[in-house]
Formats: C-alpha cells, structure tokens, sequence
C-alpha cells in the first residue's frame, strides 16, 4: 500500500545548511523506523514569502508501508 509523508523546515539566513541537515536526519529517522518497505519518490518544494524569498522547504515522501 502506497503512503505519503510530508516533512517541513523553515530555512534561516546563514542556518541553512545546518536546517537541511536537520530535515535529513528526520527523514531518515522515520525511514529506520522500521515500517517502510520500499521509497517510491522523495520530493523537495521551496515555500516562500511576499518577497520571494526561500523561507522553508517541504519534503514529500512517497513510500510502501510494509
């Protein structure tokens, strides 16, 4: 059966790396979890503000639960 997770960050001036490294570690923390069998798709969109500005990001995961 195909599930979808979505996971968000919000990315700050000079931090961002650090946040992306964060936002992978939880991804990968659910995927150790145990309940998925196989990653269909992982997807990144960045939100942004008024401006334009890259504020956060949103990872979708598509996967089949075992």
């Amino acid at each position: 059966m195909l599930k979808v997770k979505t996971f968000t960050t919000a990315l700050k001036v000079f931090h961002t790396a650090e946040e992306l490294q964060k936002l992978d570690d939880e991804v990968n923390r659910f995927l150790a979890g145990g309940g998925v069998a196989r990653v269909v798709s992982v997807s990144d969109a960045a939100t942004t503000d008024n401006t334009g500005a890259t504020i956060g990001l949103i990872r979708v995961l598509a996967y089949e639960a075992k």
